[in-house]
């Protein structure tokens, strides 16, 4: 009853207490705790242990008595915790050759014992990355430890590579390090090795992300808004209007749906944000969904430059044979399955690799690489398809006679031909240039939320062959013949 009414307080402890008060109060939980987990040991003459798990701690008492027999030193488990104590060596420095440890793991302490009780001098933010967990010698009367020991502590919090992990134990008032140090760490857990028994926790420093600058903020908001606008006048354009039958868009469709879901969402999640990140299950499916819209969308890029270098290849016969290279159905299969396929993988490797601080794909453990890594061998494909569309263009217009509008056409093929490349693969291609250069960063949003603006200019507004149907009552559009 006490533990779970100390962690409806602990829950509803409000911001607007002062630290001298929080810290007050975290030391008087501290002490009730471990006088109520001292009424857990009983006199063993060889060993006992009792556990129990409620929502606000987990407990494990070890007890040994003088008939003891280990072989080796006892471990203690929590669900985010654990640690090794020579409770042999105590025992025997005992005079009835016994000795109990308790070890208790506190799931909401750190709303009183704040991280930011770790006074450093550096102006850093600190981060808990574990539960706040608790070792005592209840009811022993030497409480000098043989060894030092260690705890290992698992992250609770996304691992930056970047931070610096300190493990630190407390002092009345304050997070401190002394005699406590970090053995060994990855991006899952930390063990920490101490020279005495106390409450700990594992905090990490990182630098402070610089302020935000509003004016590149309003930028990507308002470019990210057109490009959603003329998105959707793209999709209304290839819906509405009567294509010759020679002429497939269905690549530009899925692209233009892909990329306008995609940055709507992200959009939404980023006005949002505040509301979503507390809902771990939220924002990684979030994370997720995005992951599967933008790699769909760089799939129908793929798509899209295959069917040009196909086009290109039958430039003379396009004029004469309008037919669909490929079928629609069997181009939507490639186009969704494929990032599926990328998505559900990732998910069964490494599921918890999703919902970061901005709820997509965590940098850690080289999850990212699950989304790079198939953009680069799209893009890398790209512009191996580009450059045989060029030569193959090029080979084309020397082959050409005079005749003007023969070669006008040819033209307007060639810079359509430029112009999509640049829409579909050059924005991404200068994303790991950016970091440090505002002027490329700029460069990077504008072209890369303005995709629909661009496949609306080139698709549907710059096409010269289209034109208003004699017997209907809408725009009957030709592309490229």
């Amino acid at each position: 009853m006490a533990f779970n009414a100390s962690e409806k307080m602990l829950d509803s402890s409000s911001s607007s207490v002062s630290p001298a008060e929080l810290a007050s109060y975290g030391n008087r939980v501290l002490k009730t705790s471990e006088k109520l987990i001292s009424t857990l040991v009983k006199p063993t003459d060889t060993s006992d242990n009792v556990s129990l798990a409620l929502a606000a701690v987990e407990v494990e008492v070890f007890m040994v008595g003088p008939s003891v027999a280990l072989n080796k030193i006892p471990r203690l488990d929590t669900t985010n915790s654990s640690v090794d104590i020579d409770l042999i060596g105590i025992a025997k420095n005992n005079n009835k050759g016994s000795a109990a440890v308790a070890f208790m793991g506190y799931n909401t302490m750190e709303n009183l014992l704040k991280p930011d009780f770790f006074n450093t001098s550096n102006d850093t933010v600190k981060t808990m990355m574990s539960t706040v967990i608790s070792a005592t010698l209840p009811k022993t009367n030497n409480t000098k430890l043989t060894k030092p020991v260690n705890f290992t502590l698992k992250h609770i919090r996304e691992f930056n590579p970047n931070g610096s992990l300190s493990c630190v134990y407390w002092n009345i008032s304050e997070w401190i390090v002394d005699g406590c140090s970090v053995l060994e760490t990855n991006s899952n857990y930390t063990v920490c090795s101490c020279v005495h028994l106390s409450t700990f926790a594992l905090i990490m420093q990182t630098s402070r992300p610089p302020e935000s600058d509003s004016q590149l903020d309003l930028l990507n908001l308002v470019c990210v808004i057109v490009g959603l606008v003329f998105f959707s006048l793209a999709l209304l354009t290839f819906a509405l209007c009567q294509w010759s039958p020679g002429v497939n868009n269905v690549a530009r469709v899925n692209i233009c749906i892909s990329l306008l879901l995609a940055h709507l969402l992200f959009l939404l999640t980023q006005q949002f944000l505040d509301l979503i990140r507390p809902q771990q299950v939220l924002c990684a499916v979030i994370s997720g969904v995005l992951h599967f819209l933008f790699l769909s969308g760089f799939v129908w890029m793929f798509i899209e430059a295959v069917l040009l270098f196909i086009c290109v290849r039958n430039l003379s016969q396009i004029s004469s044979k309008k037919r669909e290279v490929l079928s629609s159905g069997f181009l939507c299969v490639i186009g969704y399955v494929v990032a599926l396929v990328v998505v559900a993988v990732s998910v069964g490797l490494l599921p918890e690799g999703y919902g970061s601080e901005h709820c997509w794909i965590k940098m850690d453990k080289g999850f990212i690489w699950s989304f790079l890594g198939p953009v680069c061998v799209i893009l890398a494909l790209n512009m191996i398809l580009f450059i045989n569309i060029i030569i193959k263009l090029n080979s084309t217009l020397k082959n050409l006679n005079a005749e003007v509008s023969q070669m006008k056409q040819t033209k307007t093929m060639t810079f359509k031909t430029l112009a999509q490349f640049v829409v579909l693969g050059c924005p991404w291609i200068l994303g790991p240039f950016t970091n440090g250069s505002k002027e490329l960063e700029i460069i990077f949003l504008i072209l890369n939320s303005q995709q629909g603006t661009f496949i609306f200019l080139v698709y549907c507004v710059l096409n010269n062959e289209s034109r208003w149907a004699e017997d209907h009552q809408f725009p009957q559009c030709c592309s490229e013949k």
